[in-house]
Parts: structure tokens; sequence; C-alpha cells
């Protein structure tokens, strides 16, 4: 099969396509011939060698895809070869991948191969933080920075369905019309105004309830400084470096909280991920929640992908197409 591969840790042209054999099955997993791969930032730390998960050169980048079972391993119970599925695993970027039957997910008619890609991990992080981390009610104002970019899409579209309203932050103006489109209330470019202060103005001094921040260090302490009374910080990336070493006194005049949130951690609990999963489909049905594809790349282009989206030029989520 063709897959990406790395042999050293870098920038985006240690990629390049080669042919390697089709992933052995092993238990209680099933491989799936992919259509559609899903991108992500973190794929970036990956194969710099400074993500959570590290590499064993060579190695191939790529956390999820959609496509359909080729065949299911021992103990797999609940899928069959055929179905259309989307998956949260590793060593995506290839034309096969494996995915544990608990971390794979059956895809809806009504959700293509490209919706299935863009949808795991994106959606069920932004889900995840609004609704297990957070537990959003009606009235509440969330802040969503990257408003603008596949989870921040997502985000907005999920708070504004449970009733919230959203406030987003982009990196520059061209990105305005398009977090609004999807729901935003307001949005800022933070590159050339001061967020923090644009916030407090814009809810009359009383400051943000959640705030989902993927950036880090040139957010973060801003955050704590619009964050409302009992407001709730959660660090889920660090695009822009890892935030500075917080000294807890700063969240005592506001009984502030702060978290951290990765996917990894809640795709183990298996009611909780059907939960997740459900609720999105049905935002989707109901037509509240819309996978954005930003921009597709076929799978030679992985190098040109990876520098495309640390351009800051994309919106929504960027596919690799096999």
């Amino acid at each position: 099969m063709k897959a990406i591969q790395f042999n050293e840790v870098g920038g985006p042209d240690v990629m390049k396509i080669v042919d390697i054999p089709k992933p052995e099955l092993r238990p209680r997993m099933v491989r799936v011939r992919n259509h559609a791969i899903g991108i992500n930032f973190a794929d970036n730390f990956f194969r710099q060698g400074t993500y959570l998960v590290r590499p064993k050169l060579p190695d191939t980048p790529g956390m999820e895809a959609a496509g359909v079972i080729d065949e299911v391993g021992p103990e797999v119970k609940s899928l069959k070869p055929g179905m259309r599925v989307a998956g949260i695993g590793l060593k995506t970027y290839a034309e096969y991948s494996l995915f544990y039957e608990n971390q794979t997910i059956p895809l809806p008619d009504f959700v293509s191969f490209e919706e299935g890609a863009a949808f795991p991990i994106q959606t069920l992080t932004a889900w995840f933080m609004i609704h297990v981390s957070h537990r959003l009610s009606p009235g509440q104002t969330v802040l969503v920075h990257s408003a603008a970019g596949g989870v921040g899409l997502v985000a907005i579209q999920i708070a504004k369905a449970a009733g919230a309203r959203v406030i987003g932050t982009v990196s520059s103006d061209a990105k305005i019309a398009i977090a609004k489109q999807y729901g935003a209330d307001e949005v800022i470019n933070y590159e050339t105004q001061d967020f923090a202060k644009e916030v407090m103005r814009l809810t009359d001094g009383k400051g943000v309830d959640l705030n989902l921040d993927a950036i880090g260090k040139p957010t973060f302490e801003k955050g704590l400084e619009c964050a409302a009374s009992f407001g709730h910080i959660i660090l889920y990336g660090r695009a822009g470096g890892p935030p500075d070493k917080l000294d807890l006194n700063r969240l005592f005049p506001k009984a502030l909280k702060v978290s951290g949130f990765v996917l990894f951690t809640a795709s183990s609990q298996h009611d909780l991920m059907r939960q997740g999963t459900e609720a999105c489909f049905n935002l989707m049905k109901e037509g509240k929640l819309k996978m954005v594809v930003g921009k597709t790349f076929p799978l030679e282009q992985a190098p040109e992908a990876h520098r495309f989206m640390q351009s800051r030029q994309s919106v929504g989520k960027l596919l690799l197409l096999p």
C-alpha cells in the first residue's frame, strides 16, 4: 500500500510517500481501506517528535480517517467487513489503517467519507470540552480561539446549539466571515486587537464563562484577564507554544478553573464516546452542525498540506485523499 513515512524528525519535507505492506490485523482491531484522512495540528508535533506519543522511526503520521472496513480481527463483535466507518488511531496517512473496535465509529448514511474523516477528533474534542469538561448551560458566554479552524468552527456550532453566546478570535480579517457564518456572535482579530480588552467590552465587564484555548502562550495569560467569575479555561493545544508556568494565586480573585484536555484520554471511555458521537450525529442530522472541509490534498502531497496548515491560511478541516 501507499503510505507517508518519515525516517527522521523535522519539518514537512521529512515526509515521503513509500510502498509498504498493509498493516497486519490484531485482536480487537479492524483494518480500514481509507477514503479520506484527517489532518490535525498535532500531526506537526508528532512529526517533530514533540507530541505526547513519540514516533518510532520510521513512522507514519495521522490519527483519524474514514473508509470501508476491509477485514476484522479476532474478538471484534460489533463491526463487519464492508461497513462505512471513521476511526481514531495511529499511522492513518496511508491507504489502510488499523483501529480498535471501541475507537471505530460506524457512519450514518447521511455522512460522507470526507465528513467522516473530519468528524472524530475535532468534533468529539469540542463536544467533550463543552459538555463533559465544562457542562455548558444556556446563556453562558464561550470564547473560542482559532475560531475558523477545524475544532473552532465545530465548537462554535455545538456551543450555539446549547444556547450559548459565542465570541471567536481569528488571526486575520479574512477569517472573520466564516466564523460568523457558522454562528459566532462576535469575532475578534487577535493580531490587531487586544482580545482580552475587547472581550471585556463586549461582555460589559463580565468576561466569559468558558475559554477554549488551543493556542497557548500568546493567549493564555490574557484569557485569565477576560474570564468571568467562576470562569473555566480549557487548554487543549499549544499551537503558539506552551504557556508560561501558572501562578495559582491568579485563580483566587475570580475563583477560576483551569483544565487541560486531550481526546485520547476520553476516547478510552466507551459509553462517553458513544454518547458524544450520537449527540453530534443528531446535531448534524438536524442541520445544527456541519463539518467544514477547507481543502483536500492527495496523499502524496502531505508535506504541502502541512506547510499550508502551518501558514495559518487554512480554515476548517484539511484532509488527505489516498
